[in-house]
């Protein structure tokens, strides 16, 4: 049963061991207890609302929505409840994006210990903010790195794709030479030496995302990003394999 005088937590992930988990830690402490348990998006945002939970912690990657439309869905329809997302780090476009929707308490799985969860949840409770140092670092390392232009994230996403400099300039109706110098100011930007490594950098920020595998014409299964763009009037979306052949889906 419930505290009379604790904070009303409720707890979704989609591994149940995890519930258990979370759910043992937080019935133990004296001011706090678990009053709903959820294993997706929609359940949670449900048995929250039923509930009327103080404080969900939610897991980032679960079935049924996006993480940021299921936090934009539940602070519409319950915005009492302030939420926490319990995840391994994603990138920091997720991240950004889960803050800039509602979350107010970011705590890492495998790196955030029983305490930071309570401390977090309490700090969260009281009307604070409160983020995993680990995160906080990254974002502040992404807000002071240098930002690519809507075009250089087109011409990184088609590279992903596995399109030549020519090809990408075609798609784009600009010229190669011009793909030629957005690549250069990408590489720069990002750090890398290379097409591959400003790939993994871009993967890293969340500039480009990883997706399920497809057939080949041969009958293979292959790994592709998908990649949205525009050229002009043109919108497309581009799932050739990616050209190391090594990445997999995160989800």
């Amino acid at each position: 049963m419930n505290k009379p005088t604790s904070i009303r937590v409720a707890i979704a992930d989609d591994h149940s061991v995890m519930r258990e988990g979370l759910s043992a830690i937080i019935n133990r402490e004296p001011d706090m207890g678990i009053v709903a348990e959820a294993a997706n998006w929609p359940e949670a945002v449900q048995h929250i609302i039923q509930n009327q939970a103080d404080i969900a912690v939610l897991d980032l990657h679960m079935r049924g929505m996006e993480p940021a439309e299921g936090i934009a869905a539940l602070q519409k329809k319950f915005p009492g409840t302030r939420i926490v997302i319990f995840s391994a780090f994603g990138t920091c476009e997720e991240v950004k994006e889960v803050l800039q929707a509602g979350a107010r308490g970011y705590i890492l799985k495998g790196e955030s210990g029983r305490e930071d969860l309570l401390a977090c949840i309490r700090a969260v409770a009281r009307g604070e903010i409160w983020i995993h140092p680990f995160v906080a670092a990254r974002l502040a390392e992404e807000m002071t790195s240098p930002s690519l232009t809507l075009r250089e994230k087109e011409v990184l996403r088609l590279m992903a794709a596995g399109k030549s400099n020519k090809e990408i300039g075609s798609l784009l109706e600009v010229t190669e030479g011009t793909i030629k110098v957005h690549v250069n100011h990408i590489l720069g930007k990002l750090g890398a030496t290379g097409r591959v490594e400003a790939i993994l950098a871009g993967v890293k920020r969340g500039l480009v995302h990883l997706v399920e595998s497809y057939q080949d014409s041969a009958g293979q299964q292959a790994p592709f990003l998908g990649s949205h763009f525009s050229a002009g009037n043109i919108s497309k979306d581009i799932k050739p394999g990616h050209p190391t052949g090594q990445f997999q889906s995160k989800r």
